[in-house]
């Protein structure tokens, strides 16, 4: 059946006569007759019981009714999912980041996209670097947002910005007054840092193997903020970006370092095998002319 077939029996179902549902279709009366008698005549059954002029469903065209509504439900959903795919007003964006991206990156990108789209929907989810990557990959999302660049095959990369590095230090410390340091000089200090599968521990690690020492953790985190509150209780020192237009954590002074490559890339990836829906497609095209800004 198609759906036509399913909008007119359901409007016959509904009125209960042949006269006025036929007047609703703008078909001639014997032409939506000869329809039924078509639609009964395939499903070898009959599906309405004869009133004098009214009709009512049997209990084989009850069962009809009840599937198709709920296919003619289901066609209407598709093609409205359909033209938001391939609406540039319209649809979803499906956008993971790392959680320290929450409080500036992604809403500062979502406010400047949607100046020109503002149709577009975002739905958003935060994890780890790892994790992220590999949701786009397995397509269980659009773009993500990550730092450093992930080691996998099969991703697009943008780089957006570039952060420096800096050693966290508790006020008071007595590395808080240097203006610049190298990362080296913390190698007896209490490091405090992220989880071994976020991006910011595998900068960290590369930093200090490119300065020849271990780092003492004594502290892991999942989130950039639980580190800048521990570091100002005095409980260790941590590595960190600075973030432009942002003050310190409370209680915490940011030295600079100035080892080389003592800064982190931030930037999007998203597969480039793949056909994306129209919406993903512009939001990925303005996250890279962002990036060139």
């Amino acid at each position: 059946m198609l759906s036509d077939d399913l909008h007119w029996f359901l409007t016959l179902a509904e009125h209960g006569q042949v006269t006025s549902a036929a007047r609703e279709l703008h078909l001639s009366q014997p032409t939506l007759t000869r329809m039924l008698q078509r639609l009964e005549r395939d499903l070898g059954a009959q599906l309405f019981d004869r009133h004098g002029r009214r009709i009512a469903l049997n209990p084989c065209g009850e069962v009809l009714h009840r599937h198709a509504r709920r296919a003619l439900d289901e066609l209407t959903a598709a093609r409205e999912e359909i033209t938001a795919l391939v609406s540039p007003d319209r649809g979803t964006v499906r956008l993971d980041f790392l959680h320290s991206f929450g409080t500036w990156l992604v809403p500062t990108l979502i406010k400047d996209f949607h100046r020109d789209r503002p149709g577009i929907e975002f739905r958003l989810f935060q994890g780890a670097q790892g994790l992220l990557a590999n949701r786009v990959l397995e397509g269980r999302s659009d773009l993500a947002l990550v730092s450093p660049r992930p080691v996998v095959d099969g991703l697009d990369w943008h780089v957006l910005t570039q952060q420096q590095l800096a050693l966290a230090v508790p006020r008071g410390h007595r590395f808080a007054r240097r203006r610049r340091m190298r990362l080296r000089e913390v190698a007896d200090e209490p490091l405090i840092t992220m989880h071994p599968n976020f991006g910011m521990r595998r900068i960290l690690d590369e930093l200090c193997a490119a300065a020849g020492f271990e780092p003492n953790v004594t502290f892991e985190s999942a989130e950039l903020t639980t580190i800048g509150g521990l570091v100002s209780a005095g409980l260790g020192v941590a590595v960190m970006p600075v973030q432009r237009h942002q003050p310190a954590p409370d209680g915490v002074t940011l030295v600079p370092l100035s080892d080389p490559d003592a800064t982190r890339d931030i930037g999007a990836v998203w597969r480039t095998d793949r056909t994306h829906p129209e919406p993903v497609r512009l939001f990925a095209q303005f996250v890279a002319g962002w990036g060139r800004d």
